[in-house]
């Protein structure tokens, strides 16, 4: 059996996920792998420098949001601690008018975003470099979104008050977890009713071309965050709701 190529591992490793994609878009994606391995060797963005596994562990992975119909063409997104834009980018190639907002602490990840975005040619992205705790409490931002995305980048009690105040009542908190979220999942009960958020579901994924299972959870937002939250820089993470 022949060896994949870049492209076809993102487009077979869709398949398997019952998610489309086309040339261009896959284009597109060619384009991020380049700037994302030109721009690591002078700033940290990401431990994983394998071409191939860029593909399937970043750029698969964040396409995984889409096995449900959670997140939808126009919606008006905010991806949390973004990073070097995963899941928030992806998502964006692939349903190009959704309405983007990625949110940032490293001014020097935000304009390597900035280049990609400008080099993939996305249209409505806003970049902001700040902190979620700073940010959810500004009225511009605050329960103004559709979907919050967030990959990994705390425990979820912590990752719920960094991004639950930015989704609007009716909206989903899609987040991308490992494979064991059971015990997570019982510490953020409280966060949950404290917050305005309730559990719709879990969905497990298999990653394609790895033996790598994750978990993509689904949380509805059902109520108004109370005011207090979330509260000033560090301490959700020093103290989480529990």
């Amino acid at each position: 059996m022949k060896e994949l190529n870049n492209r076809e591992i993102l487009k077979n490793g869709l398949n398997e996920l019952n998610i489309s994609i086309d040339d261009f878009k896959i284009d597109k994606f060619e384009k991020y792998k380049d700037l994302l391995v030109e721009w690591n060797k002078k700033i940290n963005l990401t431990a994983i420098e394998d071409e191939k596994e860029i593909y399937i562990k970043h750029f698969i992975d964040s396409l995984s949001c889409l096995i449900k119909n959670y997140i939808k063409d126009n919606d008006k997104i905010i991806d949390v601690g973004t990073g070097a834009g995963f899941p928030g980018i992806p998502l964006k190639v692939c349903l190009n008018d959704l309405n983007l907002t990625l949110l940032d602490s490293l001014n020097k990840r935000i304009n390597f975003l900035k280049e990609v975005c400008s080099s993939l040619e996305l249209e409505n992205v806003e970049f902001v470099h700040g902190r979620a705790e700073d940010f959810g409490k500004d009225e511009k931002y605050r329960e103004k979104y559709d979907i919050a995305t967030a990959r990994a980048v705390a425990s979820l009690p912590i990752l719920l008050e960094y991004c639950t105040p930015f989704i609007k009542v009716g909206g989903y908190f899609v987040c991308l977890k490992g494979p064991s979220i059971g015990e997570e999942l019982k510490e953020s009960k409280k966060a949950m009713d404290v917050l305005g958020m309730e559990f719709v579901e879990k969905i497990d994924v298999k990653l394609p071309f790895t033996d790598i299972n994750h978990n993509i959870l689904i949380l509805k937002k059902v109520k108004n965050t109370p005011t207090k939250y979330p509260r000033k820089a560090g301490k959700p993470s020093k103290n989480p709701i529990k």
